[in-house]
C-alpha cells in the first residue's frame, strides 16, 4: 500500500499565489461561515449532478468525534511528512489533542472529481484539477449555480487547520470506476530553512502519493484502504460522488449539537427550492444532517413558517398566476415573479432566519437564477399591519443567467448592478424596480386601501386571501377557497360583487356565502314557509367587504371581518365559527377536550361601539359593520355570518 505524505509548495521562479490571497477571495461576506458552507457546497453538488439521471442528488453533512479505533490512524497518517514549522502548519497541534473533531460534506448521485489529476494535462473533463489544483476557473455547467471556483475556499476557511481531505469516486475514460483520496492545506506563506538556505513557500500543501514529481491522489485500492483506516464512509460498487472532510471545523461558538441543528435549518432556508416536489416530479435533492450518529431532520419547507409562504409564491410563479417582468428600454424579458400574501401571526425569529434578515414580519422576495438556488431574500416595503406578510419568488429567465451571475459576488448572495456595465446594469436595476412595482400593487399602497385591506394587482399574479385565517400562534392563513356551500368567508374582487348584486330582472341574487338560520336552508322563506322574499322585498344576505385582517386591541390581536347587509329592513345576524386543523382541511365546530375554539368578541358599528351578544339585530342598508373574533391558537379560523330577516309583528 502506498503511504501518503505531505508536500509543501515552494514559490516557483515565475511566481504563484500565496495562500493568504486565495483565502481572501471570498472577501468579507455578511453570511456566517456555516451558512456559506451550506450554500457553496450544495451548489457544487448540484452543478456536479449526473445529467442523464432522474434520481435526486443526495447531500449530507456529518459531524463527529474521531473514535479511539481510528484516532491513531489519523495521527500517524496525517502527520507523515508534515512540515516542521508548527506556526505555518497548525495540523500538528490539532491532531495531538485528546479528541479530533471533523465535519464531512458529501454527495452521491454526482459525477465525483474526475478527469486528469494534473493541471498541465488537458481533457474536456477537469473536475479534479478545478477543485484541487486551480483557483478561479470559469464554470463549465450551463445554467449552473457557480460562476468561479472561489466557493471551495469556504472549506479551508472553516477549518482551524486550514486542512481538508477529499475522498471521491468517479467514472474513468474507459467506463470503469476510480476512487481518489487526497489531502490539502491552505494556510499562510512562510520561509523554511533548508540545506541550501532559506526558501519561501506559498502556504499550500498536498497529502498523497509522492512517488512522482507532483503529489498525486491515492487511487483505487490504496485510496479505499486509507479511507477505511480513517473511518470514512465508503462508496458502493457503482456509486459516484465526493466527500470533503473539514478537520477541526470552526462552529462559531456553537456546540456540535447546536451546529448540527443550525445547519439543518440553514439548508431549509437556502435550499428549499431543491426540496419541494412540483408537477409530479421528485425533489431535485435530498438532504440529511447528523452529529455523532444522531439525525437532525431538515425542516420541511411546506410545513414550516414562513418558508411555506415562499413555496406558495414559487408555485404561483411557475403556474398561471405567475407574472412576467420585462425591461422596456432596452427591450428584454427578465423572468417570472410569483407573490403570496397572507394574514399571519408574527414570527419567532431563529438564528437561520436572522441570518437572512427575516425576523418578525415576512416582506421579502426570494431571488434565484435558473438553477433555482436561493441567491438572497430581498426585502420589500413592510405591510401596514404586523399581522400581515407576503413572500415572493423571482426566477431569472435562462437567457439572462449570465448577466445575473456576473452581478454576484464570490459568495453568490446578492445581485449588485453597480458591478456591471450598461446595459447589463440596467437589466438588474429594472428587475428590482419591477419587483417593487408589483409589491406596491400587492399592498395597495399610495392611499388606495385602508390598512389591513388586501386589494391585489399584478394581473395574473394576483394572490387573494381565503376565508381561512391563521390563529395568533398558528401556521398562517390557508390559500384555498372554502368548499361550495360552506359559510366560510370567500374573498371576492369588486367585479364579483357587482356581478351578483342584481339579476337581469333587478332582483337580488342570493349570495352563496349566506345561510339561513331557519330550517329552510339558504332559501328566503322562514320555517313556516310563509316566504319573506318577494319581488318587492330584497332577500337578506351578507356582503363581505375585503379580507379578514388582524387588528391589535390593547394586548390582544383580533380577527376583523367587515361586512354590510345591503337589503333594507331589520335582520338578525349570528356568527358561525369553525376551525380547520392544519393538513386535514376538515371543518370542526366542537373542539377536542382541552382545546379552544375561536370566540366572538362582538359586532362593531360604524361609531366604534361593540355589541357583545351572540345574535344581534341590525338594520339593513349601506352601513359598514365589523365582526370581531378572538382566534384559537394553533388552528385555522373559519369565519361565516348567518342572516335572517326579522318578521314584523
Amino acid at each position: 500500500m502506498t503511504t501518503p505524505e505531505w508536500v509543501s509548495q515552494p514559490y516557483p521562479p515565475e511566481g504563484a499565489s500565496a495562500a493568504e490571497g486565495i483565502r481572501n477571495q471570498l472577501g468579507r461576506p455578511e453570511l456566517d461561515l456555516l451558512t456559506i458552507l451550506v450554500r457553496e457546497s450544495a451548489q457544487n453538488s448540484w452543478d456536479a449532478r449526473i445529467p442523464e439521471s432522474s434520481a435526486p442528488v443526495d447531500y449530507r453533512i456529518d459531524l463527529w468525534t474521531v473514535g479511539p479505533a481510528h484516532a491513531g490512524a489519523w495521527r500517524e497518517l496525517l502527520l507523515n511528512g508534515a512540515p516542521p514549522e508548527r506556526d505555518s502548519f497548525p495540523l500538528h497541534e490539532i491532531l495531538r489533542r485528546s479528541s479530533i473533531r471533523v465535519m464531512a460534506v458529501s454527495d452521491r448521485g454526482t459525477r465525483g472529481l474526475g478527469g486528469p489529476t494534473r493541471a498541465d494535462v488537458f481533457e474536456a473533463e477537469r473536475d479534479f484539477v478545478s477543485f484541487i489544483r486551480n483557483i478561479g476557473e470559469p464554470r463549465e455547467t450551463a445554467l449552473g449555480g457557480g460562476t468561479y471556483g472561489f466557493g471551495k475556499g469556504i472549506f479551508y476557511l472553516l477549518s482551524n487547520a486550514g486542512t481538508i481531505l477529499v475522498h471521491s469516486r468517479c467514472r474513468t475514460a474507459h467506463g470503469g470506476y476510480e476512487t481518489r483520496l487526497i489531502g490539502c492545506t491552505l494556510w499562510k506563506s512562510y520561509v523554511a530553512s533548508e540545506s541550501g538556505g532559506n526558501r519561501r513557500h506559498t502556504g499550500r500543501h498536498w497529502w498523497g502519493d509522492t512517488s512522482d514529481a507532483v503529489v498525486e491522489p491515492l487511487t483505487g485500492q490504496d485510496a479505499e484502504a486509507v479511507a477505511r483506516r480513517l473511518g470514512l464512509r465508503p462508496f458502493g460498487p457503482e456509486e459516484t460522488g465526493t466527500m470533503v472532510v473539514v478537520i477541526d471545523p470552526i462552529l462559531d461558538e456553537l456546540t456540535p449539537v447546536e451546529a448540527a441543528g443550525y445547519l439543518a435549518e440553514s439548508i431549509a432556508w437556502h435550499l428549499w427550492p431543491k426540496m419541494i416536489n412540483t408537477g409530479g416530479r421528485l425533489p431535485d435533492m435530498r438532504f440529511s444532517v447528523t452529529c455523532d450518529g444522531a439525525d437532525f431532520p431538515v425542516p420541511d419547507p411546506r410545513e414550516t413558517r414562513p418558508l411555506n409562504m415562499f413555496v406558495a409564491a414559487y408555485e404561483n410563479m411557475i403556474g398561471p398566476n405567475g407574472g412576467e417582468l420585462h425591461c422596456i428600454r432596452p427591450k428584454r424579458y427578465l423572468g417570472r415573479l410569483g407573490l403570496e400574501k397572507r394574514i399571519t401571526p408574527p414570527l419567532e425569529p431563529s438564528r437561520a432566519s436572522r441570518m437572512v434578515d427575516i425576523e418578525d414580519i415576512v416582506h421579502h422576495v426570494c431571488l434565484m437564477r435558473p438553477a433555482e438556488l436561493v441567491v438572497t431574500y430581498r426585502p420589500g416595503p413592510k405591510p401596514p399591519s404586523v399581522n400581515q406578510g407576503y413572500a415572493g419568488v423571482f426566477r431569472a429567465d435562462a437567457s439572462m443567467d449570465e448577466i445575473y451571475a456576473r452581478a454576484e459576488p464570490p459568495t453568490h448572495d446578492a445581485w449588485n448592478p453597480q458591478s456591471l456595465e450598461r446595459p447589463e446594469s440596467t437589466f438588474v436595476q429594472t428587475t428590482f424596480r419591477r419587483i417593487g412595482e408589483a409589491l406596491e400593487n400587492l399592498l395597495s399602497l399610495g392611499g388606495v386601501a385602508r390598512p389591513g385591506a388586501s386589494s391585489v394587482a399584478l394581473g395574473a399574479a394576483s394572490s387573494f386571501f381565503s376565508g381561512l385565517v391563521g390563529g395568533a400562534w398558528g401556521i398562517g392563513g390557508a390559500t384555498a377557497y372554502s368548499k361550495p356551500g360552506s359559510t366560510a368567508t370567500r374573498r371576492k374582487s369588486k367585479a364579483d360583487y357587482e356581478e351578483e348584486s342584481t339579476t337581469p330582472s333587478g332582483k337580488d341574487r342570493p349570495s352563496p356565502r349566506t345561510a339561513s338560520l331557519g330550517t329552510g336552508g339558504a332559501t328566503a322563506g322562514g320555517p313556516d314557509g310563509s316566504g319573506l322574499a318577494t319581488a318587492s322585498r330584497r332577500r337578506p344576505r351578507v356582503q363581505y367587504v375585503g379580507d379578514p385582517y388582524y387588528e391589535d386591541r390593547e394586548d390582544t390581536s383580533l380577527l376583523v371581518q367587515e361586512f354590510r347587509l345591503p337589503a333594507p329592513g331589520p335582520q338578525r345576524v349570528q356568527m358561525d365559527l369553525a376551525i380547520t386543523l392544519p393538513g386535514t382541511g376538515g371543518r370542526e365546530t366542537d373542539p377536542p377536550i382541552g382545546a379552544s375554539m375561536p370566540e366572538l368578541v362582538g359586532w362593531e358599528d360604524s361609531d366604534g361601539q361593540v355589541h357583545g351578544s351572540d345574535t344581534f339585530e341590525i338594520e339593513g342598508g349601506e352601513s359598514l359593520w365589523r365582526v370581531l373574533v378572538l382566534p384559537a391558537p394553533d388552528t385555522v379560523t373559519e369565519i361565516g355570518i348567518k342572516v335572517e330577516a326579522v318578521k314584523s309583528s
